[in-house]
């Protein structure tokens, strides 16, 4: 085979030889992307998701330009150029060979997200174990996306020989600046260290129900820095994801979504309480909202003036819980105006007649 080229290349003009090498390497890696392509659309499924779909989709692109630099950097051997030329140009299409690799790589951890995001649904009931492997999988990614960009950035650097020679000289530079750096950005280094703690520990997880600094809302995004909390009004909480490691906070949904919710009415003393407890029964009963685990009216406390009651009732999350919450409290105000009006709250005043005043008045005129 090497001959047959070498004869080729005597009958041809060395720049035509080169150019037609150029043209074969681009046409026949084209040729190969567009096999793939066409192998995967047909291969490709009509549900929902579908994981040819998903790497068309994210490598799609990619191949358009890895696979023809792959096929050139193969033939590349073959041109009839000059030593200093071949070299140049040999280090040009190796490089575009390792950023164009490291482009796939990093979309097709896109692949593999797009995978376990199928697999592990958010929109269940139950969503614990997708929520712990959404909130791992987003700090793998970030990971996995800095190493590689760091390796390649390494790799392209290593490829020059100049490079190489004072590699090792810049390690005891490295070695300090890397200390001096260090100490400069604990701050950082702390969130860092943090978000790894996060990711694995999890005291808080990707849509997990949080009350903090007085606000109420879901995780929406976990990144190495800061946490992204979305408020039930749309507004947004970012917090440093050290505070999650250093402060109190509530998990409303740390071992499951289910909760407990409570109805507070302060009424009069002669409100009958057996009649309220068989309106709360029905009134859960006839809700969707309800998950049938709880339900208690209870009188908590007393004053001069009023009884205090609670109404226990239990709700598959936190949002449900409060919807729930709210229908119970209008439709018991509305139930004890319609049934009991005389036992809504109200200030007794007793007033009593001094006989002995009115007489004595009465006598003096």
């Amino acid at each position: 085979m090497k001959r047959f080229f070498e004869n080729w290349t005597g009958l041809i003009q060395p720049w035509l030889w080169n150019i037609i090498i150029i043209i074969a390497a681009i046409l026949l890696g084209l040729v190969i992307k567009t096999i793939i392509k066409l192998l995967l659309r047909l291969s490709k499924k009509t549900e929902e998701y579908s994981l040819y779909r998903s790497i068309l989709l994210h490598i799609g692109q990619p191949m358009n330009h890895l696979i023809p630099l792959l096929v050139i950097n193969i033939m590349l051997p073959l041109v009839d150029l000059g030593h200093e030329y071949y070299n140049i140009i040999s280090q040009c299409f190796y490089i575009g060979l390792i950023i164009s690799f490291s482009i796939t790589l990093i979309r097709s951890i896109r692949v593999f997200e797009d995978y376990v995001y199928h697999t592990y649904d958010l929109n269940k009931p139950d969503n614990f174990k997708e929520r712990k492997i959404r909130t791992q999988l987003k700090f793998i990614r970030k990971v996995a996306i800095g190493l590689i960009v760091f390796i390649t950035i390494a790799v392209i650097l290593l490829s020059f020989d100049n490079v190489r020679r004072i590699g090792a000289g810049l390690l005891t530079g490295v070695g300090i600046s890397s200390i001096l750096v260090g100490l400069a950005a604990q701050k950082s280094l702390s969130n860092l260290l943090a978000g790894f703690q996060i990711a694995f520990t999890q005291p808080i997880r990707i849509d997990d129900v949080l009350l903090v600094e007085g606000e109420w809302g879901k995780v929406e995004d976990i990144t190495f820095t800061y946490v992204v909390l979305k408020i039930w009004d749309e507004r947004r909480l970012i917090l440093p994801i050290n505070y999650f490691i250093e402060k109190p906070f509530q998990n409303w949904s740390r071992i499951s979504t289910e909760i407990i919710g409570t109805v507070f009415l302060y009424l009069d003393y002669s409100v009958p309480i057996e009649a309220l407890r068989v309106e709360f029964s029905r009134l859960l009963a006839l809700s969707d909202l309800w998950d049938g685990r709880k339900n208690t009216v209870q009188i908590t406390n007393s004053t001069d003036k009023a009884v205090e009651i609670r109404f226990l009732l239990s709700a598959s999350n936190s949002s449900n819980a409060f919807d729930l919450r709210c229908y119970v409290r209008e439709n018991l105000i509305k139930f004890i105006k319609q049934n009991y009006p005389d036992s809504l709250p109200i200030n007794r005043v007793s007033i009593e007649k001094n006989n002995s005043l009115i007489n004595s008045n009465n006598a003096t005129t």
